[in-house]
């Protein structure tokens, strides 16, 4: 296990991961108020993953065509679905709790705060171990995942507000 989270914390997915995460925690917000059954919930984030993985693979693919005055190569291809993937893994993440809501192992209303705070845990967390990772100290690390899951919960009090 060990081994596994030191090759993903190196790897580029990273970056996206927590890309993802941000936008699976916005609509998280966004439904909340007026939620539909947690199925559906899961459904849309499944469905926003896969709908902003496609666009990432699309605007890299015209991105890296207009730099290059050239058509992309299978592999670039294969490496722009990858970073995709990763973005809809994050995406897709909190579905898990609300499918469990839909089975009834969880309420809605648990699913939906599970959801918001464990991407603001995911997002704190990345930002400790990039700046751990980098060389920096333990408070260091810790002042800059608290200021990245200041963002991530700033997104869930502004809701809270508007609301």
């Amino acid at each position: 296990m060990r081994a596994g989270l030191a090759e993903h914390l190196g790897s580029r997915q990273v970056g996206r991961v927590v890309y993802g995460s941000i936008i699976g925690l916005a609509l998280v917000v966004a439904v909340e108020r007026h939620p539909p059954a947690p199925g559906v919930v899961a459904v849309w984030l499944l469905g926003t993953a896969v709908a902003v993985g496609l666009a990432e693979v699309y605007s890299d693919v015209v991105g890296a065509e207009t730099r290059a005055r050239r058509r992309v190569t299978r592999p670039e291809v294969v490496h722009m679905t990858e970073d995709a993937g990763a973005v809809g893994f994050g995406v897709v993440f909190p579905a898990v709790f609300f499918l469990l809501a839909a089975i009834g192992m969880l309420a809605t209303g648990t699913a939906f705060t599970l959801a918001k705070w464990s991407g603001v845990g995911l997002i704190g967390s990345y930002g400790y171990w990039g700046v751990r990772l980098a060389g920096g100290t333990p408070a260091q690390a810790l002042v800059r995942g608290a200021l990245v899951a200041v963002v991530g919960a700033g997104l869930v009090v502004l809701k809270a507000l508007v609301h």
